[in-house]
């Protein structure tokens, strides 16, 4: 008979417990941020030479080239509706992203093997003392073949940028941590931050690349970039925390615009009396909808509440019967069109880089007389990004202590003073571009070189400074003003929207340039053919372009002022109010116990 096992033997033999890591957390954000940083490194960059690329080797002028990379921007910030729409609805964040990566990376290949194979493109240019190409134009599978690439990079940039924020989130989200708050807010600024510094890259390093070793490897590099984020993301896939899909917001506006529709005959319940006529979840606090915009308001009328509504409390058909909560978040979203609708203008005006890259192009970019360094022209962009860095730093640490310390309270510039103040710089942008440019064009034609477009004008580049450096101040009050308006403004639940509409508002922006541009452009035509808008930037008449664009501006400003008057008083308006009166009651009541 065997005796038993010995009991502390089997216990040394038993393996321990496997400790499994908690999914999510600060270890996640590398690859999370590097992904979003490295697609933004190659967009960014692939852009900003993208016109002389155009011309020099697809032989497009510069008015179809600018058209094509208008179109392009349109699509790329148009997407991340799309994007935030599938992900929400269907497929999640992680998915999202790693499809987007993918579409990116290849789009990025396909853009390379443009510059790789000659078969691809027209046959090379042949010199010639303007900028028009004399090669043979591009045939149709050439160019669609191109703007395949344009594709497949814009659906990447739809789905990596409005979900790798919200991803990031979700790692670091945790309702039980009493400092949540506090990890996000230095997750944002984290993300904001290394954002920035990869748009500086890609206006840096990227374009210097592209002007000094060509674009083969100018083009490859973004596309090795986009591949190594791509892989890196994937292959921390088990660390994630990975959130299901759930409905997507813009459904719930869909269905509350349509409803109000279908319902456009009912009678509005008496408002005085019970709250039974509106549907309304039983944990919602909104019993009944605002009075503002009441046509909206017959979405939640419910016309036979046992027909209407089934046994679990929700409606049966949502397309015809939405709740309360949809109802005023369709309406916070009309109510904030006109305003979103100013910012418009100044996106316009911030997409005309291609001109300036051209203006850049032909004047003295060295640092200094004796310096043998130029800058590229593709690189002045970063002035903008560090102008508007730079405003966000000073107006956050310094501008409001010192005004708060002045003042003995704290002191908090109206977010719509903000936004009406960057549109009118926004307006002196263009108009110093237009003077700059009128002044560069008489110094080439006193030169000699009204027909030599190739040529260097005995000016420095640094004259382009200051506009760039107006765009960034425009940016930093109306873009990241416009962005905090509709958070404040919006219900929680809306917050994607929030950062949507920004996007928005450039694809749309994008669109109305390419049709401003064409409109001048035939407009200004003479008989003998010459347009404002030439190849030739000396032949051409781009300061009176900039001066179109700059009364458009002017045009902008009064018309945003009656936006901002008809819109009312902010939240925060409201909300500073109400603590000024209760400090008002408070006084009162001291003065009365004294």
């Amino acid at each position: 008979m065997e005796n038993p096992p010995d009991q502390t033997e089997s216990k040394e033999l038993m393996p321990e417990p496997r400790i499994t890591r908690p999914k999510g957390g600060f270890f996640t954000m590398p690859f999370i941020i590097a992904n979003e940083g490295f697609e933004k490194v190659a967009s960014y960059g692939l852009l900003q030479n993208m016109i002389l690329y155009l011309m020099s080797d697809y032989g497009l002028g510069l008015v179809k080239g600018q058209n094509v990379l208008f179109m392009w921007v349109a699509a790329t910030n148009f997407m991340p509706l799309v994007g935030a729409f599938l992900s929400d609805s269907y497929l999640g964040r992680f998915l999202t992203i790693s499809i987007a990566s993918l579409s990116s990376f290849l789009g990025m290949l396909v853009l390379w093997l443009t510059a790789m194979l000659p078969q691809v493109k027209p046959s090379p240019c042949v010199a010639s003392t303007v900028t028009k190409c004399s090669s043979t134009a591009a045939i149709s599978s050439q160019l669609a073949l191109l703007y395949f690439a344009f594709a497949l990079i814009s659906i990447g940039s739809g789905g990596i940028r409005p979900c790798s924020l919200a991803f990031g989130a979700d790692q670091l989200d945790n309702k039980d941590n009493p400092k949540n708050e506090r990890v996000l807010e230095s997750f944002f600024g984290w993300y904001y931050a290394s954002s920035s510094v990869a748009v500086l890259i890609a206006f840096t390093v990227i374009v210097y690349i592209q002007d000094h070793l060509g674009w083969r490897i100018g083009f490859g590099i973004p596309a090795i970039i986009m591949l190594l984020a791509s892989i890196l993301f994937v292959l921390a896939s088990p660390l994630y925390v990975k959130r299901n899909a759930t409905k997507s917001l813009f459904t719930g506006l869909a269905q509350a615009a349509v409803a109000a529709y279908v319902n456009r005959k009912l009678v509005l319940p008496v408002h005085n009396d019970s709250y039974g006529g509106y549907y309304h979840l039983n944990d919602s606090e909104l019993k009944a909808p605002s009075d503002k915009l009441r046509f909206l308001n017959k979405a939640c009328v419910t016309r036979n509440r046992e027909e209407d509504i089934g046994a679990d409390g929700l409606a049966l058909n949502p397309w015809r019967l939405c709740t309360t909560d949809q109802v005023e978040e369709l309406k916070a979203l009309v109510k904030v069109i006109p305003v979103w609708s100013t910012g418009i203008m100044m996106s316009i005006n911030v997409s005309q880089n291609s001109f300036q890259l051209l203006q850049a192009n032909s004047m003295d970019r060295r640092l200094g007389d004796h310096s043998t360094f130029k800058i590229p022209p593709g690189s002045f962009g970063m002035f903008t990004i560090i102008a508007l860095i730079a405003w966000v730093v000073l107006y956050d640490r310094a501008i409001l202590p010192l005004a708060s310390k002045i003042r003995g309270r704290p002191v908090r510039v109206n977010v719509k003073i903000r936004m009406g103040l960057g549109l009118f710089i926004s307006f002196l942008a263009m108009a110093v571009s237009a003077t700059v440019e009128h002044y560069r064009r008489r110094t080439a034609i006193s030169q000699g070189l009204a027909n030599t477009a190739n040529a260097t004008v005995n000016i420095s580049a640094m004259w382009l400074v200051p506009q760039y450096v107006l765009h960034g101040l425009a940016e930093a009050l109306t873009g990241i003003g416009q962005t905090e308006f509709f958070y404040t403004e919006f219900p929680k639940s809306m917050s994607s929207i929030a950062a949507a509409l920004f996007g928005l508002g450039m694809a749309v922006a994008n669109i109305l340039a390419s049709v401003i541009l064409n409109v001048v452009k035939n407009g200004s035509k003479k008989k003998s053919g010459e347009s404002w808008i030439e190849d030739n930037i000396n032949k051409g008449h781009y300061d009176y372009y900039y001066w179109v664009l700059a009364i458009l501006s002017f045009v902008n400003v009064i018309y945003y002022v009656v936006c901002s008057w008809s819109y009312g008083p902010t939240m925060d308006q409201l909300r500073n109010d109400k603590v000024s009166g209760l400090r008002g009651e408070e006084q009162e009541e001291a003065v009365k116990l004294n």
